[in-house]
């Protein structure tokens, strides 16, 4: 058994493997400009983080009154955010590090998202950590998404890992409490640095409240080997 025994690893992507987030903030704020003429800022984006796209998008429906459906809708913005993506999606340099020095320990691992499948497979191939990340679920194949257990628990089951054996790496509020939901322990690194305080990260097995500027590999990893934080 390797120094992290029978732990495995699910990691969000959007915020925490990938700082994707100005890319979704642009396409959304494309897409209600087209199909509402309002304006959207990044203070309403922030409102959004760690919604799935599919919830997001219906809530938008719903509210702005837009008469095409959320498949329309979420084909639209997968155009509009991959269009983006593809010619520029940074991977936080310590979380790759996280991730090969996982790989090279044999750490079963899998990435649990709120974005569509399509979208995840072409930010995993462009920056190239489906070279070591090549398990995934997407929160469109369950039936809820965050800050419902669904997604984690499916990537779980993908490992065949049981959930008290999973940590999970988030950024948002309701992904955090999709991990506390599904039985699991959580790596917190807030993409907003004013959400540090959310309820939902008091749960939080390590906490850097600082956000991805906090977030060191070695941190992580010595939690993981010790099943404690340091």
């Amino acid at each position: 058994m390797s120094t992290f025994g029978r732990t495995a690893v699910v990691l969000d992507l959007d915020g925490t493997l990938v700082d994707s987030e100005p890319n979704y903030y642009e396409a959304s704020r494309a897409l209600l400009a087209d199909f509402t003429g309002r304006e959207y800022t990044w203070a309403d984006n922030e409102q959004y983080v760690g919604i799935s796209s599919h919830e997001t998008l219906a809530l938008w429906r719903r509210e702005y009154g837009i008469a095409a459906s959320v498949a329309e809708l979420l084909a639209d913005l997968d155009r509009r955010y991959l269009a983006l993506a593809r010619a520029r999606t940074p991977v936080y340099p310590e979380m790759r590090k996280l991730v090969e020095r996982l790989h090279d320990a044999g750490v079963p691992m899998a990435v649990a998202s709120g974005s569509s499948r399509a979208a995840i497979e072409a930010i995993l191939a462009g920056t190239g950590l489906d070279a070591q990340l090549t398990t995934f679920v997407s929160a469109e194949e369950v039936p809820r998404g965050k800050p419902a257990p669904d997604v984690f628990l499916a990537a779980a089951a993908l490992l065949g890992a049981e959930p008290a054996d999973c940590v999970v790496f988030e950024d948002a509020a309701p992904g955090a409490a999709a991990a506390h939901a599904a039985g699991m322990r959580c790596v917190a690194i807030p993409y907003v640095a004013a959400h540090a305080d959310d309820p939902s990260f008091a749960d939080a097995e390590l906490l850097f409240r600082g956000g991805q500027e906090e977030f060191t590999a070695q941190a992580a990893l010595d939690l993981l080997a010790t099943g404690r934080a340091l």
